[in-house]
């Protein structure tokens, strides 16, 4: 979308045409701090179809203790610039602890999102005592127990992910107490308050909780419209409202796969200030005072964000010599040449080496955010990678940080061994790519390799790992059914289901959990509902692996066929002929004309598995 171009006649556009709104206007609709551009816009996407290969869908219940207002095209439009397809629908006015109470909320469906929308009347009497600290204190202890009780309760009737969010205490109330003694306790007990809300997610797995008054503290917006709420119980002013929408949407683009896994950095007036083949090595702005304490805070960040598994790739055009000896030898760099799984750096176009890093990683250029200063290197990558986030390094660099992370591209529902490890593992990705070239076939190299594959049910500790995979594979996912963190330990507690994880280990390191199976187990055939498998792991014969141990444990249980399903979609290509390629033989499917499905014979099925590959040998079988 160009500047010269109408928001609003662009959205309009893409609903009369029945399709997204192309990355360039999502990203546009994330980043504005407009509310009045995002109300708008998120009413004339209310009536959004699309028509083909529909995007990720998300169905999203909005209960609320006060009126919702615009809180609904707020976070229709902040969802649909994640890239999701809402369906949004809000519990009537007044009806908060009834639907709560009775779960009438999944009348129309179990949604998969549930926001909860609160403010301080819920938790303060409109008719409380001053002069009586105690007396308030205690009625919001009460309060926040009968929604602890309500929300537990809630729970049992729906598998959805629900949102809370911390509620701040209004000036009115504050400052109507005149006792400096008395005001400080009812704070006190209001930060207590926000600490048990923030607490739920720790009580409850399916509970989110987010801080809206962090958020609040931080931007500078108005929290209440005083008159509004007099007028029609709405405490929130927009600005707020876009806030928590924004917060809501990064649970659901996490809860999705949506997170990005790469970030991809200048180096020049970026990751340190100054441009490095004019002032040389020792001139470069890093550490000490303004502006090389921003620089610093910056790479301080990105390391961060790579220990929690965000892959690192430098872009910048530079010498190599040059960028090698201040990466190595200046003492204030935090980021070290190891911190880098690929480097671009040459006086080649930008776009043209995102790519190659891509097909490097072997991921997809969406997984990618790229940070620069230049308003021509932004231009060109967003104009021929409009599916690449672009960051503005630009400008005073006090700001570098609050850049980066304000918009949660990395954001996912939970950290996992695999997460912390990744950019390692992309590291050992390049040795392996090095140590190809000896040799004379793909066989001798996979054999070489010394590959070791462990298929195991899952457990407490790997289903969010498991559910991730599910969320964010998209190549090798035999049928894009995403089963989030609820189905999957769901079906792992139940006789007739078993969820498996896949872990590769070979010379070069662990690459932890890569793939994953959820099965269905009967007595005539063991089914598998979805196979997924991390791009990073193809071609090695892992799922074969996977398949024929399954298919081993199916024979011993006794189920004489194994049974697979493909469904096709517009990025699983790969995959499509993964079961005729196993041997396999396709059925007739009249129950799911859309889905593939393919058998063969357990007791022979098992016979697939590359004998260049260890498989494991466990102790004890899922059906035993």
């Amino acid at each position: 979308m160009s500047e010269s171009e109408n928001p609003t006649a662009v959205l309009r556009a893409a609903v009369r045409e029945r399709r997204m709104p192309d990355p360039r206007t999502r990203r546009a609709l994330l980043e504005s701090d407009d509310p009045a551009l995002a109300r708008q816009a998120g009413r004339i996407l209310k009536n959004l179809v699309v028509d083909g290969e529909r995007p990720r869908e998300v169905e999203v219940a909005v209960l609320a203790t006060c009126t919702v207002g615009p809180f609904e095209p707020l976070l229709r439009a902040q969802l649909v610039g994640a890239g999701l397809l809402p369906a949004v629908r809000t519990a009537d006015y007044g009806t908060f602890d009834m639907t709560l109470a009775t779960g009438s909320f999944t009348r129309d469906g179990d949604p998969g999102l549930i926001a909860v929308l609160m403010d301080s009347g819920y938790f303060v009497p409109g008719d409380f005592g001053a002069a009586e600290p105690d007396v308030l204190e205690k009625y919001v202890e009460a309060r926040l127990e009968e929604f602890r009780t309500l929300l537990a309760g809630a729970l049992n009737h729906t598998a959805a992910t629900v949102v809370v969010h911390t509620v701040p205490l209004p000036a009115q109330v504050r400052d109507g107490i005149i006792s400096v003694h008395a005001r400080a306790q009812v704070v006190r007990s209001w930060y207590r308050l926000n600490a048990a809300l923030l607490a739920l997610a720790e009580e409850h797995a399916q509970v989110v909780a987010v801080d809206l008054l962090g958020e609040l503290a931080e931007a500078p917006v108005q929290a209440c419209d005083v008159r509004l709420h007099r007028y029609g119980d709405l405490p929130y002013g927009d600005g707020a409202l876009l806030l928590l929408a924004r917060l809501v949407r990064r649970v659901a683009q996490a809860r999705s796969g949506l997170s990005r896994k790469v970030l991809a950095l200048d180096l020049d007036n970026t990751l340190w200030g100054g441009v490095l083949g004019e002032v040389g090595a020792q001139g470069v702005q890093l550490g000490g005072l303004y502006p090389g304490n921003c620089y610093t805070e910056l790479q301080r960040t990105v390391a961060r964000l790579r220990e929690q598994g965000v892959i690192l790739v430098l872009a910048s055009k530079n010498d190599q010599d040059q960028v090698d000896r201040v990466l190595t030898e200046h003492p204030d760099m935090v980021l070290r040449p190891e911190a880098f799984s690929a480097r671009m750096v040459d006086w080649s176009a930008k776009a043209g080496n995102l790519r190659r890093a891509a097909e490097a990683l072997s991921l997809s250029t969406e997984s990618f955010v790229f940070m620069d200063d230049s308003d021509f290197e932004r231009a060109q990558v967003a104009d021929e990678l409009p599916e690449v986030a672009v960051v503005s390094a630009a400008g005073d660099p006090a700001y570098l940080v609050d850049s980066l992370v304000r918009h949660g591209w990395f954001d996912v529902m939970s950290l996992t061994d695999t997460d912390r490890k990744r950019p390692e593992l992309y590291r050992n990705r390049a040795l392996r790519g090095d140590f190809s070239a000896g040799f004379d076939s793909s066989e001798d190299f996979l054999r070489a390799l010394d590959l070791k594959v462990e298929v195991t049910p899952a457990t407490e500790y790997t289903i969010g790992r498991i559910s991730q995979l599910a969320a964010r594979t998209n190549q090798f996912n035999l049928t894009g059914i995403r089963y989030d963190e609820a189905a999957t330990r769901r079906m792992s507690e139940e006789a007739g289901h078993l969820v498996l994880s896949v872990s590769v280990t070979d010379r070069f390191g662990d690459e932890g959990i890569v793939g994953a199976l959820w099965v269905e187990r009967t007595p005539e055939a063991w089914r598998v509902l979805n196979l997924v498998l991390s791009c990073r792991v193809l071609s090695r014969g892992v799922e074969r692996a996977a398949l024929g141990w399954l298919a081993g444990e199916a024979a011993r249980a006794g189920a004489p066929t194994v049974e697979g399903h493909y469904r096709r979609s517009d990025r699983n290509g790969v995959a499509a002929d993964f079961w005729t390629g196993a041997g396999f033989t396709r059925a007739d499917s009249p129950q799911e004309p859309d889905t593939e499905v393919f058998t063969r014979d357990a007791a022979t099925a098992r016979e697939i598995a590359p004998e260049w590959i260890a498989l494991n040998e466990r102790n004890g079988s899922p059906h035993e």
